[in-house]
């Protein structure tokens, strides 16, 4: 499998280059050339197995021969093996057709754990063959930077350096993320918003000569390797409830459009996935552009789900790329007149082709309270502020009732 930029102007890389250079040369970000295919034949044979064996029947063709059966089997179960539930990512029921989809059992209680814990360990086997070393670089607003670190620490292949908005995480994660003390392991807080590190960052992998001199690699989720981890779980709770048999829908809390691009990428392999509904808060520049077709910045503003607080979603350029058939020079121009002018129009093919794949709902610091005391009321389910967005973001796009809503939690 060979990927190629969403700009079009950088060299096609296999699977073990493209995670490890994260970012393009030409500033766009790695897709693969075409979506294998799983037949529903594939697809229901994944019922039943461990998520582990799952993960490798799922990832395997993306990855090609860059790692062998058994060294992607080993890094797998090692990912996995610390996580506080034995189906790694549950499926808990909280209504008669509704679920949440657990993704909070790995080591710093965030669902970025789930990538992040095997992303590391790929680095680590394909670093120690190339005889590399890297500094890691990303910026957080909030639960990447501790994953990030949960996951590299202490590693020989890599120092880690992480960019915070100081003041704007929260309490715990602030303490995830500077208190290891691990040598290899630097968290540094940034006056500014989530934005304000994300440039700083794309800054530095801008700058070529700057990036081959320090060696740097990115685990943010502009790194390929962490959508395609993220995919397998849509495809395992899509199986639980019934795939390929009957399709599912999933409401998504969505700060940078890296979580629910892995589901577009579940449904582009064939799983049946009827609706996907990016859910945000006040910073709402995906619910704008489905509304209007005009994708603009608008600043951040804080609130009490930090993790979405973001003004430009970086991988929905990945989406952009769909939508125009691929075309790289397309998407190049559109991210250029981002930077230049802050905002572009969407063409009407491509608004029309996000409308058809996705829905989307905004909500409130007020409504997002009501939702976790409306949650906790109806279910006895205590959800946190990005869960009670998806929450609300489902009951505002709820489809037909037969078909399951999964929210990410």
């Amino acid at each position: 499998m060979r990927y190629v930029s969403t700009r079009g102007g950088a060299p096609a890389l296999g699977f073990e280059e493209a995670m490890l250079t994260g970012l393009a040369r030409d500033g766009g970000l790695y897709l693969p050339e075409c979506w294998p295919q799983m037949s529903r034949e594939e697809i229901a044979a994944l019922a039943g197995l461990s998520y582990e064996d799952a993960a490798l029947r799922i990832m395997r063709p993306f990855i090609g021969d860059a790692f062998g059966e058994d060294e992607l089997a080993g890094a797998i179960a090692q990912a996995y093996a610390g996580f506080g539930h034995i189906a790694r990512c549950p499926l808990v029921q909280i209504g008669a057709n509704d679920w949440l989809l657990e993704l909070h059992h790995g080591p710093t209680l965030a669902f970025k754990d789930v990538a992040l814990q095997l992303v590391g360990r790929l680095f680590d086997i394909a670093l120690a063959r190339r005889g590399q070393r890297v500094a890691i670089v990303g910026a957080t607003s909030g639960d990447t930077g501790s994953a990030a670190i949960e996951a590299f620490r202490g590693r020989a292949s890599a120092d880690v350096f992480i960019l915070y908005p100081h003041g704007r995480v929260s309490e715990v994660q602030r303490r995830q993320m500077t208190t290891p003390t691990d040598a290899n392991v630097h968290a540094l807080a940034v006056e500014g918003d989530f934005d304000a590190c994300q440039a700083l960052v794309k800054a530095m992998f801008n700058d070529h000569a700057f990036r081959d001199e320090m060696g740097l690699a990115a685990v943010n989720s502009i790194n390929w390797a962490r959508i395609l981890a993220q995919t397998v779980y849509y495809v395992t709770a899509a199986v639980a409830l019934g795939a390929p048999a009957r399709p599912v829908a999933f409401t998504v809390p969505t700060g940078n459009f890296g979580d629910i691009f892995a589901g577009h990428v579940a449904r582009a392999i064939g799983v049946p996935i009827a609706k996907l509904v990016i859910a945000t808060n006040r910073n709402d520049i995906l619910h704008r552009t489905l509304e209007s077709g005009e994708h603009r910045k608008a600043g951040v503003t804080p609130t009490i789900s930090p993790s979405m607080d973001i003004e430009v979603s970086s991988n929905f350029e990945r989406l952009l790329f769909e939508l125009s058939g691929r075309d790289g020079q397309a998407v190049a121009g559109l991210m250029r007149e981002l930077a230049e002018t802050g905002a572009f129009r969407l063409p009407d093919d491509m608004l029309a082709g996000l409308r058809a794949g996705f829905a989307s709902a905004r909500a409130g610091e007020a409504e997002t309270a009501e939702s976790i005391r409306r949650t906790c009321q109806e279910t006895g389910q205590i959800v946190c502020p990005h869960t009670a967005v998806g929450l609300h973001a489902a009951r505002v796009c709820r489809g037909d009732p037969a078909v399951p809503m999964i929210a990410l939690a």
